[in-house]
């Protein structure tokens, strides 16, 4: 069976979030470190965290992944706003060692009319300050639709972050289905092709985790607006292609549709029917 989840609030702790998870049929989930648009972080409690710990064991979970707030712009044009997300990712870093062996995603961040060049060289700079030696985390680089001055719109612009990162075996990516058909690729038509370009370029083995989100836009769009499974411009057989797809199959997929907890249910469960 897949390892499919959603994104859920932390906001009454690990172990409620846990619980949460399996209530809908979801054997993963996603949260974000903290507020989604800054600020600091809640207090971690060991119980609150072993509680959950012990739950996944118990219940065969897989890799959970944590999101960066929005507001981390590791390559902004302003200093004090790189300074704050290098603080961010820094503490978030350190505070993911409480569940260890998971995964850490983030957006690349928007240069801001810097360039794409100056704000990869940012992106890596702060990576390279942040991770540490001993971390047990694998931070994820998401790919990105490419509104505005977006970073991470193409699988070469990840790969220049990558190639930058001193700690190899630490770095990945997650790769959202809206982002991904948003930036132009098209997923919906020939997936296998995509991940082909993926492989080429990037390295399959880069490939740590999956956002399954449909799109309201055409392809190319570069516009990034999120919809339900099978009421977008992807569709419900492609999605059927993607998730089943040989690479793809095992690896944590979220889902970060527009729904609430019984419709992110009835996708995990629809998910689910299609490795029947």
């Amino acid at each position: 069976m897949p390892n499919i989840g959603c994104h859920l609030s932390i906001s009454n702790g690990f172990e409620t979030i846990g619980k949460q998870a399996l209530k809908i049929g979801a054997n993963t989930f996603q949260f974000f470190t903290r507020n989604p648009r800054g600020g600091s972080a809640r207090k971690i409690v060991q119980g609150d965290v072993d509680a959950l710990l012990k739950l996944m064991e118990e219940n065969g979970f897989s890799q959970i992944l944590a999101h960066a707030p929005y507001t981390m712009n590791l390559c902004s044009a302003k200093e004090e706003t790189r300074e704050f997300a290098l603080n961010t990712l820094a503490d978030d870093l350190r505070r993911m060692e409480f569940l260890p062996h998971n995964l850490y995603n983030f957006h690349p961040g928007s240069h801001t009319g810097l360039g794409v060049e100056k704000g990869i060289e940012y992106i890596i700079e702060a990576l390279n300050k942040a991770m540490f030696d001993d971390m047990t985390t694998t931070v994820l680089l998401e790919t990105m639709a490419g509104k505005g001055t977006e970073i991470g719109r193409s699988f070469e612009e990840l790969k220049m972050i990558i190639d930058g990162v001193e700690r190899k075996d630490k770095i990945g990516v997650c790769m959202d289905t809206c982002h991904v058909f948003d930036a132009g690729y098209d997923i919906a038509g020939d997936f296998e092709s995509v991940l082909g370009e993926f492989d080429k370029i990037i390295g399959i083995d880069k490939l740590k985790a999956m956002h399954i989100n449909d799109s309201m836009n055409s392809i190319g769009s570069h516009k990034d607006r999120h919809q339900k499974l099978g009421e977008g411009t992807i569709g419900s057989e492609a999605f059927k292609n993607i998730v089943t797809n040989k690479y793809i199959r095992n690896l944590p997929m979220l889902l970060e549709t527009p729904n609430d907890i019984d419709g992110y249910a009835m996708e995990i469960k629809t998910i689910k029917s299609y490795f029947n």
